[in-house]
């Protein structure tokens, strides 16, 4: 293997990464800014109040997302293991 497929594999897996967990963290992000707003404007500084509903709308994205993202990851690593022999004789 060379230094370009080396490269290109890690590029890759970074970006299945990404696409994996850019779901769940945009939708903690929208969350968070939200009840930022809510607290500033009520001036309601609990910290189980900017936690709690994170989790919980970050854990219902999740399960909504999770046969989508099961999919993609099967698919990457289908793609992986199918390219292991091109990969050690560098074709």
């Amino acid at each position: 293997m060379d230094a370009y497929t080396a490269v290109d594999l890690g590029r890759e897996a970074m970006m299945t990464a990404l696409v994996l967990g850019a779901p769940v963290l945009l939708v903690g992000v929208a969350v968070a800014l939200i009840v930022g707003l809510l607290q500033g404007v009520t001036q309601i500084q609990d910290q189980t109040l900017s936690f709690v509903p994170k989790i919980v709308v970050m854990i219902a994205v999740l399960c909504a997302c999770l046969p989508w993202l099961v999919q993609r990851l099967v698919e990457y690593s289908q793609g992986l293991i199918t390219n292991i022999p091109a990969t050690i004789m560098g074709g």
